[in-house]
């Protein structure tokens, strides 16, 4: 088969990780009997993690945490095969995609693997007799995290969900370098602009923002960071980045990126103080970061002078440039490919590890929101390592030995 007439033959030679799961559990299918539903940005990637769950014995029903970063071609060979169903297609409207995931909730899945915490809420808001029948789900965004933290304080949870997101596989590897870089790409293939010499503005301090903070000064661009939490703002600090208020970045900035999970981060005052030409981005999961209402609003006229390039003209005559709607940039641009494929092979294999353990294993858990099991994200780390052709050192017994004795009696000292 030709990798025109798979679309996944690329990205599983850069997807190992993904592969060594299919491969190991496609003889013994400890799946097999459930039926799993997954909400992520449907791209090749995305398909190696389907069909690693398929091998796995798992029936699985996709469908999209994102509508416009849908690759048709992905959808329709995935939906081709045996045991793998899709609620998603490409070019679906906003309201088309909020069907397509009640829908697939109404077939009734034994459990849910999440981004941005869309099904999972969903389920159980509007379906609450599926969701006392899930047996457990996981979640892999910073802004599904902040949800599902928001149902188990409510106590509304009904079925426990590992926090994928704040392992350290997904934060500091997906999140750092996936969007750090991925974000900054397409800003320049949207634009066909240079970052480099340009005062990029970077909204959030988190482990996505100091992904885009630093690899834009890589890249010698000179980088403003906002925040409002005190201690990133320091951290932001000390690594080397202006710290603002986005009261004084609007007026120095040339490019923005958005990437808080909150909304209205970039709104109107700050429009009123953007140079001509400023380019606005958001890397965070929903298309609230930037007042978009607010700038249709301010602007007296709108035209599209590139293809995902929103230009918004203002009353003095400037021009304001939106890139990708306000949507995810490095996702839904005219040319996004979303992250690296080898950045997100490691937080798919963690999302397949998260449904294994909670499925195969009898761990008594209740309702509620969970760390995963650090071993889960060691093996991970491992796997990936051999893949890499890398080794490291072994603790010693006497190393072991010294850890434990809080004493330290057989110390030298």
């Amino acid at each position: 088969m030709s990798t025109t007439d798979d679309p996944l033959a690329w990205a599983r030679e850069y997807t190992p990780v993904l592969q060594s799961l299919g491969d190991e559990h496609e003889d013994d299918e400890p799946l097999a009997g459930y039926t799993i539903g997954l909400a992520t940005h449907m791209e090749a990637v995305s398909g190696c993690l389907v069909e690693a769950l398929n091998r796995a014995g798992a029936e699985v029903l996709f469908t999209a945490s994102e509508p416009q970063s849908t690759h048709g071609d992905v959808v329709e060979y995935l939906d081709d095969q045996p045991g793998i169903t899709a609620y998603v297609w490409e070019g679906m409207t906003d309201e088309e995609f909020d069907a397509a995931q009640h829908e697939l909730l109404e077939r009734e899945p034994d459990f849910l693997l999440d981004d941005g915490c869309e099904l999972i809420s969903k389920c159980v808001a509007d379906h609450p007799e599926v969701a006392e029948t899930v047996l457990g789900g996981g979640e892999q965004t910073t802004a599904g995290i902040t949800r599902a933290e928001a149902m188990d304080e409510e106590g509304v949870l009904e079925f426990p969900v590992y926090g994928v997101n704040d392992t350290p596989m997904k934060h500091y590897f997906d999140n750092v370098h996936g969007t750090g870089e991925s974000a900054l790409v397409n800003v320049s293939i949207t634009t066909n602009t240079v970052i480099t010499g340009e005062t990029v503005v970077v909204a959030g301090y988190g482990y996505c923002g100091r992904g885009i903070a630093r690899k834009a000064r890589g890249m010698g661009a000179q980088t403003v960071v906002t925040e409002v939490e005190p201690r990133k703002a320091l951290e932001a600090h000390m690594d080397g980045h202006r710290v603002m208020s986005m009261d004084e970045a609007a007026e120095i900035g040339d490019i923005f990126i958005t990437s808080t999970g909150t909304r209205d981060v970039i709104r109107r005052e700050h429009f009123e103080k953007m140079g001509d030409g400023a380019q606005l981005a958001n890397a965070g999961h929903f298309d609230v970061e930037i007042d978009l209402d607010g700038l249709a609003e301010y602007a007296e006229s709108v035209t599209e002078p590139r293809e995902g390039i929103t230009r918004y003209t203002t009353p003095d005559g400037r021009h304001v440039n939106l890139l990708a709607d306000g949507r995810l940039v490095n996702l839904t641009g005219p040319a996004s490919e979303g992250h690296p494929a080898e950045i997100i092979d490691t937080t798919h294999a963690m999302m397949f590890v998260t449904a294994y353990d909670l499925l195969t294993r009898d761990h008594g858990l209740g309702p509620g929101l969970y760390a995963i099991p650090d071993r889960l994200d060691r093996d991970v780390a491992e796997r990936k390592l051999d893949t890499l052709d890398i080794d490291i050192d072994a603790v010693t017994d006497a190393q072991e030995q010294y850890a434990d004795d809080w004493r330290h009696e057989d110390s030298a000292f």
